[in-house]
């Protein structure tokens, strides 16, 4: 029984690592940025791609190309806001509408990146074997490559927090967060640093892609499942919260894990029970104001 308790609990672990990371970029898109960008789950198919062909067309490790993918991806979410949603933001008459316009303009980049990925790689599944081994833990063999994706998960958040935390761009990003208007007068450049937010998010749902791009099959179409899951893991950790899409992740995860024990094809039923359950008792989430 014991053994049981414990493989669900790492089961879950190994989930949740990968749902953390792709939730704290949502997170911060939507708590500072403003833009609930639908189309999050896109960028981690690109950015699971990339890996992907680095690897089975130059040999490059995955791990490496962690390097590649993150960065990559923060100058697309950069470009993308300092062009499509700065605009959006100046043509609308209040916050209320860009939050309503940006939504569909991400939904419009949704279908865009999905089609371009399609007439470049096809409707085909793709993937590669990378640490395609076991390890043994309390008597269950888990594969290699999804522990060692659940600790550079960890070790991503962990760094990317302690930059919110102790940076000087990162305090300017949680004054932003906290009230604009004020962090503008004390001479923090909002527009950069929104545009910032929006990049951080892609950087950080490029590192999710080449993760998961180590532990599953890839198709074109995979990013709309992942940007549903960060939607819950937000608002399951706090709408805006980073430390709670953190720990929401992992909440989630497990929650997966013991779901998954019993009856693996409900699990994503699951996801869309705890959702709506929140939405009704605690919409604050577990760290939301």
């Amino acid at each position: 029984m014991i053994v049981t308790i414990l493989n669900i609990v790492i089961a879950g672990l190994l989930m949740g690592g990968i749902y953390a990371l792709i939730a704290m970029g949502l997170s911060l898109q939507y708590g500072v940025a403003r833009v609930l960008n639908v189309s999050h789950g896109e960028f981690i198919m690109l950015g699971a791609f990339i890996t992907w062909v680095l690897y089975s067309a130059f040999g490059v490790n995955p791990l490496v190309s962690l390097a590649i993918c993150g960065p990559f991806m923060l100058v697309i979410g950069f470009l993308l806001y300092r062009t499509l949603f700065t605009r959006l933001s100046i043509s609308s008459p209040s916050p209320a509408v860009f939050e309503g316009n940006s939504m569909l303009a991400a939904f419009g980049l949704l279908f865009i990146i999905q089609n371009i990925a399609l007439a470049i790689w096809g409707g085909d599944m793709r993937g590669y074997s990378y640490l395609n081994f076991g390890v043994n833990l309390w008597q269950t063999v888990f594969p290699a490559n999804r522990l060692v994706a659940l600790v550079f998960a960890v070790i991503l958040s962990f760094a990317f927090y302690i930059f919110l935390a102790r940076t000087r761009l990162g305090k300017a990003i949680r004054a932003a967060a906290q009230d604009p208007a004020t962090a503008g007068l004390m001479g923090v450049n909002i527009n950069l640093v929104l545009a910032l937010c929006f990049g951080f998010g892609a950087l950080m749902a490029g590192f999710a892609g080449a993760l998961v791009s180590m532990c599953y099959p890839l198709y074109a179409t995979m990013g709309l499942g992942y940007t549903i899951i960060a939607i819950i893991v937000v608002v399951l950790g706090g709408l805006g919260s980073v430390p709670g899409s953190f720990i929401g992740g992992f909440i989630l995860g497990l929650i997966g894990s013991i779901v998954s024990s019993w009856q693996p094809a409900l699990a994503m039923a699951a996801y869309y029970v705890l959702f709506m359950l929140l939405l009704l008792v605690k919409p604050t989430g577990i760290l939301g104001r």
